[in-house]
């Protein structure tokens, strides 16, 4: 979507400052914060390309003014209303105010919770195409006004470059977010000049490579 985490490229956001030694968690509620998304994540009402969609679907202010894992709180809280497990008055409460739905998913325990995660999953699917566009094809991203879940960024649209490599066939996370099918698709690495994405304030040897699938692209010359 066209929202304020959309910040590639985007200008008065000041300079990004790493953290010398930073902590994964600056306090114990944000292990909590990811653990709970994680615990949840178990049920399968949902995927990862719909948790994005609803920590980045947030007013302006709002997502601003919180921090990493204040949006991830409150991306769980919606997804968990969205799925019908709570109400939003229930979360204005702080405790429940009706029985539980008799399809609440378990929790999974350490051991099994550690196994899953150390294993991973893969979101490469079997190709059902052939790719559209080959490495040293010249591409261009399609102006895109998109209501749901999006990885092309906002700056490359209507930007020129050059595919690099064939990546393989991946779900599609537009149509995965909107719970739509997963839709799986080629994805390419497409290389960008930077004076292509910035202008002449970019300096010639300045190079941006994108990974994007084969819905965002179209042939140019």
């Amino acid at each position: 979507m066209n929202g304020i985490h959309d910040m590639g490229g985007m200008h008065g956001m000041g300079p990004v400052e790493p953290e010398p030694n930073e902590p994964v968690f600056h306090a114990p509620w944000e292990g909590r914060v990811l653990a709970l998304n994680l615990a949840m994540g178990f049920h399968g009402r949902w995927n990862i390309d719909r948790g994005r969609y609803f920590r980045e679907n947030r007013h302006p202010l709002d997502y601003l003014s919180s921090t990493y894992y204040e949006i991830w709180l409150k991306g769980l809280e919606a997804l968990l209303v969205d799925a019908g497990f709570v109400r939003a008055e229930e979360l204005a409460a702080g405790r429940s105010l009706v029985p539980p739905p008799n399809d609440v998913p378990r929790v999974p325990g350490r051991d099994e919770a550690h196994a899953v995660i150390s294993k991973g999953s893969s979101y490469r699917r079997p190709e059902t195409a052939p790719p559209r566009f080959k490495v040293g094809d010249t591409v261009r991203v399609r102006e895109m006004t998109v209501a749901g879940h999006t990885r092309a960024p906002r700056y490359c649209r209507r930007r020129r470059g050059i595919v690099q490599e064939v990546r393989g066939n991946f779900v599609f996370p537009d149509t995965n977010a909107a719970l739509a099918g997963e839709n799986p698709q080629a994805l390419y690495s497409v290389r960008f000049e930077g004076r292509e994405l910035w202008g002449d304030a970019a300096g010639p040897k300045d190079a941006v490579y994108i990974d994007l699938w084969d819905d965002y692209l179209e042939a140019a010359t």
